[in-house]
């Protein structure tokens, strides 16, 4: 494997089944005292937006704990969306949860803006959504899961973005992972991030660069033939889902293959596909049938192990960053570099 030689990525973050060997903090200014919003805007603290873009929060009182915890890591919270406003399995109707991503990307204060969850509701808004104004507006959109469409929207503007946690349910946990908010924190800060897994066994190795690009694979799938995906040339595309069975994660991989999608990429980085189970019907079909499969009909490699999709312990990536992707089976660095990070007059780094 070849060497890390960025001394600008700080501490490398090396994960063996989601646990960090990284003792470093938690948040920026984790040891500040909150006492108000005031001396946290004062002290050049980030202003966090949420924003719910798709389903409701169910939780009340694990909203709460989202809020305590982002006020007790040194983050202004202010939201855009309200609990109160649910509209069927939607946080609220198309309109405001239109309004209400708008109105974050206008706000002059707001650094970051973090999704309330994921489920289904942003291919609603596709149409209306100002992917121009929320592309200029300096914004740190993160999210992952339905929020994929947000970030392909966005790199087709030319704008970066993070696929990382959201407030339901990585932030409103009880038993929040500390290896998620170290992972968050770090990469928004920059400048550059770097993660290292083990993948399964693949042959040879494997050293590419490229931007890196991706998220959730329904979302891709379904985003093929719309003006919302970009059209990268030589990425590394990042992938995962959840409560998708073998047979359908292979299908939408075909779509992209067929598309001409995946053979236009360096590398093909597979996160968490947990959730689904196959049975006597499948004769023995599994993932593992499934990956075999494919990695038969392209010269692209594909790598498993990120640890990053519908899991509490996940990596943060900046969607649109020049990646690095070097290793061989039992170790792979992900290095990401050049991609927008929090302005240091917003956060104090320790």
């Amino acid at each position: 494997m070849a060497a890390n030689n960025s001394p600008a990525c700080g501490p490398l973050h090396r994960t063996v089944n989601g646990v960090s060997d990284s003792n470093s903090d938690n948040g920026p200014n984790s040891t500040l005292k909150v006492s108000n919003a005031v001396s946290l805007s004062a002290l050049g603290a980030p202003v966090v937006a949420i924003v719910a873009t798709g389903g409701y929060g169910p939780d009340a009182a694990g909203l709460v704990r989202a809020d305590t915890l982002l006020a007790a890591q040194g983050w202004f919270v202010r939201h855009f969306d309200n609990h109160a406003a649910r509209y069927q399995r939607f946080a609220a109707t198309d309109v405001e949860r239109l309004e209400g991503l708008h109105a974050a990307a206008r706000d002059p204060e707001v650094d970051i803006v973090i999704a309330l969850r994921g489920g289904y509701g942003i291919s609603r808004l596709l149409p209306e959504i100002d992917f121009a104004l929320l592309a200029a507006s300096g914004k740190h959109f993160v999210g992952h899961s339905d929020v994929t469409a947000l970030h392909m929207g966005l790199l087709c503007h030319g704008a970066g973005s993070f696929a990382g946690p959201m407030i339901c349910n990585d932030f409103s946990r009880e038993d929040v992972s500390v290896f998620t908010m170290q992972q968050f924190w770090q990469c928004l800060r920059g400048p550059c991030h770097a993660v290292q897994f083990a993948s399964d066994k693949f042959l040879g190795t494997v050293d590419v660069r490229g931007t890196l690009w991706g998220g959730n694979l329904a979302m891709l799938a379904h985003l093929v033939g719309t003006p919302y995906l970009p059209l990268i040339e030589g990425g590394i595309l990042f992938l995962e889902d959840v409560n998708e069975h073998p047979f359908r994660i292979e299908r939408m991989l075909l779509q992209l293959l067929h598309a001409g999608i995946l053979e236009r990429q360096q590398a093909v980085v597979l996160g968490d596909f947990s959730g689904a189970s196959t049975s006597d019907y499948d004769n023995g079909y599994d993932f593992s049938n499934m990956l075999a499969f494919m990695r038969g009909h392209t010269h692209v490699p594909i790598v498993t192990g990120l640890p990053f999709g519908h899991i509490p312990d996940k990596v943060t990536l900046a969607v649109g960053s020049t990646a690095r992707l070097q290793g061989d089976a039992g170790s792979l660095v992900l290095t990401m570099e050049d991609y927008p990070v929090l302005r240091s007059d917003r956060v104090k780094l320790a």
